[in-house]
């Protein structure tokens, strides 16, 4: 080989490296490039991808209703209709009709009453990106009147469905229980809060492929989803019982010229709320109505028996009582002495009563509510073997209630309690606590020694009842002896008839209680305020064995008085005597007798025209007792007749012969407050029908409750948004 041909050689094997190396680089260049586009972006293109050639809606699933524990509806949600936009096969009918963005803005602007503005923002809204979105909602919640407007323009791409809106038939009953919903229908306060993923069901889904301009494909079945209704939860809740609740606090809120007032009512033995009220209020309808910024909306949302603490006063003379016999340090016997005051240190402590108790039992130190004896009592047990106790009764931490944001309020540390404070705390200073946390250790006095969660959900249902859930989380502890605590109620019941608690007293019953008087602490400087105290009364009923526990207080009273025995008790007879009176409570009642009268209630169903077994059967499952009259096999007339409210447990007479009246009449039952679904299926299930005017809730219906008519009787129903308000 040539020295030449050499070179060339050399120089053609160079040039081969370099294009060899050249098409190695391109290829790990597309290599490279492949793996991040199907790796790195494949999910975000395939997004993109999916959302051009689909149109993807999605709809809203019907909230699920809040019920009293008798079945009374609390919250619901109405049927409304949505306005939604397929903007892809609207921009595409544009195209082809020669219609443009501001005409149509104009059109649904018209249908709907919204602003023209507004309505063309909505309809040419782009992502991010800046490339124009797929899908958009025009509007929530509209009524039908508006929806069918929409619905006559007959455009395509606007979409016209059903909605829920949330309703409160009676406006601000039970208002920071319940809570309340954005705009979303998502839960923000309260129970709407605490079992929101219940009550939300899951949302459904309208998927439809669309061709190269954005049109639906022909011979595409669209993929259609639907939504699964939210379920129903029951509270504890007795809507009478709140009723008288909320009655008594408006009253005591008026004659006290009071800050605000608190009331719970509860059964010690199951934790179960039965009524929880604090004034002022707010209305879920209009959450927002009253609060001119975020600070003021926030407290009024507040819950204040579950939220806010304060320091509780004498009404705590029950847990260091408890504390004393539980160590058995004192008994019957034991006797103190007040002269009206007594030095701690350098800080001299006054009684109520300034003039002094004089020697005393303890059992008298209770009844006189003295805060010397008290103090005597704090040294005697010490400061740790009365955190001990305070600790057991569940103070410092939550009760673990289910509602939101609840305080634990503060107790302090053994180690750090000076002798002063050892005295304060003997009688309800220095600590604090919120009432339901308070009400939840009384309960255990109530309940023989044994503490038990406060709740307010009772059992959640599917709509169709075949999944249920019932409460159990009870947390159950004993936290001091069957033995001390009946000794006590004893005390306490010596409260109402002799001491500071004659006002509660109800000639014939049994109420065990304490009252409480305390300063209030100014936030800014830690001193106690002149003039302002919270008045509190925690008491029980039967005392022998309480079914029925009663807090009350009233903050900042200033209409003359003060003291829990003229503010607080009063306020709790009149809920005492409410409850005895709906409960129909005898003056000499039994545990058993109690426990009876808080049965739910029934609707009779019809059962008249069934074989008498079948007849039998049916309400027995609605947990009614049966007496049978005659020999015949088939059932002619009862009594109650079907729609009579009844309580479980309650007799129903059923005939099989020669009754004129055979399958002919039946009492109408109260319809104020449901829904219209609802009275349909009512009334359908008695033979009656139904004529409807408006849109909402039940606000009034042409036969009263509790009438006796003809079977296909047509009841006249009105219906608003509001309820019957």
């Amino acid at each position: 080989m040539s020295k030449g041909d050499y070179k060339d050689e050399v120089v053609v094997r160079k040039r081969m490296t370099i294009v060899l190396l050249g098409l190695f680089l391109l290829l790990f260049v597309l290599i490279f490039r492949l793996f991040y586009i199907m790796m790195v972006k494949g999910d975000y293109l395939s997004y993109k991808a999916k959302e051009q050639w689909t149109s993807e809606v999605k709809l809203s699933a019907k909230r699920g209703r809040i019920l009293d524990r008798n079945g009374n509806e609390l919250a619901v949600s109405a049927n409304v209709y949505r306005i939604d936009l397929d903007l892809n096969a609207i921009r595409q009918n544009n195209n082809k009709n020669n219609i443009t963005m501001e005409e149509l803005a104009g059109k649904l602007s018209e249908a709907t009453s919204m602003e023209r503005d507004t309505v063309f923002k909505i309809l040419t809204k782009t992502l991010p990106s800046g490339e124009p979105m797929g899908s958009a909602n025009l509007v929530r919640r509209i009524e039908k009147s508006e929806a069918d407007k929409v619905s006559a323009l007959n455009i395509k791409g606007v979409m016209v469905s059903p909605d829920t809106k949330r309703y409160y038939p009676n406006n601000n009953f039970l208002s920071h229980v319940l809570g309340s919903t954005n705009v979303d229908g998502e839960g923000l306060t309260g129970v709407e809060l605490t079992y929101n993923k219940y009550l939300s069901g899951v949302p459904g889904m309208r998927i439809t492929e669309l061709d190269r301009n954005s049109g639906e494909l022909p011979n595409v079945i669209s993929e259609y989803t639907d939504p699964i209704p939210g379920k129903d939860v029951y509270l504890t809740i007795d809507e009478k019982i709140q009723y008288f609740a909320e009655k008594a606090a408006e009253q005591a809120m008026s004659d006290n010229k009071a800050k605000a007032v608190s009331i719970i009512v509860m059964d010690p033995k199951s934790g179960e709320v039965y009524a929880l009220v604090n004034k002022p209020d707010f209305n879920p309808n209009n959450p927002r109505e009253g609060a001119e910024n975020s600070d003021e909306l926030q407290k009024m949302w507040r819950n204040r028996a579950v939220n806010d603490t304060y320091e509780p006063g004498s009404i705590f003379k029950v847990i260091t009582s408890t504390a004393a016999l539980e160590e058995g340090i004192i008994n019957d016997g034991t006797t103190f002495t007040c002269p009206g005051s007594i030095k701690i240190g350098n800080r001299t402590i006054h009684c109520w009563n300034r003039n002094g108790h004089g020697t005393q039992k303890f059992p008298d130190i209770i009844k006189n509510s003295c805060n010397v004896g008290f103090v005597e009592l704090g040294k005697m047990l010490g400061a740790e073997k009365l955190n001990k106790h305070i600790d057991e009764f569940g103070f410092g931490k939550p009760t673990g209630i289910d509602l939101p944001g609840e305080a634990k309020g503060i107790v302090k540390k053994t180690e750090s309690i000076s002798e002063i404070d050892l005295a304060t705390i003997a009688f309800g200073q220095t600590n604090t606590v919120t009432p339901i946390q308070f009400l939840a250790g009384f309960n255990a006095v109530a309940n023989n020694g044994v503490w038990i969660k406060p709740h307010v959900m009772k059992e959640i249902k599917s709509e169709d009842d075949s999944d249920i859930t019932k409460y159990d989380d009870y947390d159950s502890k004993r936290v001091a002896s069957e033995e001390n605590t009946t000794l006590l109620r004893q005390y306490l019941e010596r409260v109402v008839t002799e001491g500071s608690g004659k006002k509660t007293f109800i000639d014939g019953y049994h109420i065990a209680g304490k009252t409480g008087t305390a300063q209030k602490v100014n936030p800014q400087n830690g001193s106690y305020e002149a003039g302002k105290y919270v008045a509190s009364f925690v008491g029980m009923a039967p005392s022998n064995d309480p079914k029925i526990t009663v807090f009350v207080s009233v903050d900042e009273p200033s209409a003359g008085t003060y003291y829990a025995s003229e503010v607080a008790v009063p306020v709790a007879k009149q809920v005492f005597n409410d409850i005895f009176n709906y409960l129909e409570f005898k003056s000499d009642a039994s545990a058993e007798d109690v426990a009876k009268s808080l049965l739910n209630d029934v609707m009779v169903p019809e059962v008249r025209g069934m074989s008498k077994d079948k007849a039998i059967a049916a309400l027995k499952n609605s947990k009614l007792e049966v007496e049978v009259q005659g020999n015949g096999g088939n059932i002619n007339d009862m009594n109650p007749k079907p729609g009579y409210i009844a309580k479980e447990g309650g007799k129903i007479i059923l005939y099989t012969e020669g009754a004129a009246n055979y399958n002919k009449e039946v009492m109408v039952p109260e319809l104020i407050g449901m829904t219209k679904e609802k009275a349909t299926q009512v009334l359908n299930s008695l033979g009656l029908k139904a004529s409807f005017e408006g849109e909402g809730l039940v606000s009034g219906q042409s036969v009263e409750a509790k009438t006796v008519v003809a079977r296909g009787n047509i009841i006249n129903i009105t219906l608003s948004i509001n309820g019957g308000d």
